[in-house]
């Protein structure tokens, strides 16, 4: 594999007219790669499609949009057009989400979400091809659609994964995996899942980030980020497999009784310090390099600055690859 790239998350505490210029100061500290969350804020591609003109060089990818939440002929129409405007330099990253966002928000059936992941990376490799798709698959049908503008270059596809099944997937049928919730330690089980597809497989991971020496503020942010999350089915049981059921069961028992302060307080010291990176930047920085040496290969921060009213970017660049 080339050298690790080093991507921040998008879109940044900031206007999207003032993106352009922060895009150029944090490629100018190192960081390669720009990606997108999609999540209750911007959609996954229009942040990425303004970096795309603002930096001619800057790598791009979603992490992650879902097939549930566009039909299979507009997701593969706005990855290619986002393909065109960055040619080469975009990776499609895809993932079935969470019931909370498919169902509570988008009206949509959280159903069966191994098999909508597969048949989408399916679908879209004879899209992106140029070919006419006609075809049953197993969790929907397309009839008679064919890009009339398919991408010279066309995308990597990533897939978003947890587990072993949805792993295996994104080494076999896709181009690699992006991960999410985990530790460094964490990677190095998940990684060989992946990389039984091929050892050349991208590993994207997104890792959150505190950078603050205040031990108790960080932990405080992480909390509310860990009961947010991890108390999310799909989430809940990715940290059973992994071996946190024991610590993570008294917190998903207070939550599931409606006990949102007991749960706070339940979230265990070492399982926040394991999932969320704090502690002044240089030790941010030696402790995301834990994760590239476990495998990943594209780390992508998600930068938590808790001082209100920050500079949107003055966190990431002292977190950035030419700092220090």
């Amino acid at each position: 594999m080339d050298q690790a790239r080093f991507g921040i998350t998008v879109p940044l505490d900031a206007p999207l007219t003032e993106h352009p210029r922060l895009i150029r100061e944090l490629r100018r500290a190192g960081y390669t790669d720009v990606w997108s969350a999609e999540v209750d804020g911007s959609d996954g591609f229009t942040p990425l499609t303004v970096a795309a003109l603002a930096d001619p060089d800057v790598r791009l990818g979603t992490a992650i949009v879902s097939p549930y939440t566009r039909g299979p002929a507009t997701l593969a129409m706005s990855a290619a057009a986002l393909a065109e405007v960055a040619p080469g330099r975009f990776h499609l990253g895809l993932g079935a989400g969470s019931a909370p966002i498919v169902e509570g928000w988008n009206g949509a059936e959280f159903d069966r979400p191994y098999q909508r992941v597969r048949d989408t990376v399916r679908f879209l490799r004879a899209a992106f091809a140029g070919e006419k798709v006609t075809e049953k698959y197993e969790t929907f049908a397309v009839r008679g659609f064919r890009l009339s503008r398919p991408p010279q270059s066309p995308p990597p596809i990533l897939v978003a994964a947890l587990r072993p099944g949805m792993l295996r997937l994104a080494g076999r049928e896709a181009d690699g995996a992006i991960l999410n919730w985990l530790s460094a330690k964490d990677v190095e089980r998940v990684v060989p899942y992946v990389r039984e597809g091929g050892t050349d497989k991208e590993i994207v991971a997104r890792i959150f980030v505190v950078p603050t020496g205040d031990r108790d503020t960080a932990r405080a942010i992480g909390r509310r980020m860990i009961t947010a999350y991890l108390t999310v089915p799909v989430y809940a049981d990715f940290h059973r497999w992994l071996g946190r059921e024991e610590q993570l069961a008294p917190m998903w028992e207070a939550w599931a009784e409606g006990d949102r302060k007991r749960a706070l307080d339940l979230v265990p010291d070492a399982v926040l310090d394991d999932l969320i990176v704090h502690g002044e930047p240089a030790e941010c920085r030696a402790r995301i390099a834990r994760y590239v040496a476990a495998g990943v290969t594209v780390a992508v921060l998600a930068v938590i600055d808790p001082r209100p009213g920050a500079d949107p970017i003055e966190a990431a660049l002292a977190l950035a690859p030419t700092a220090g």
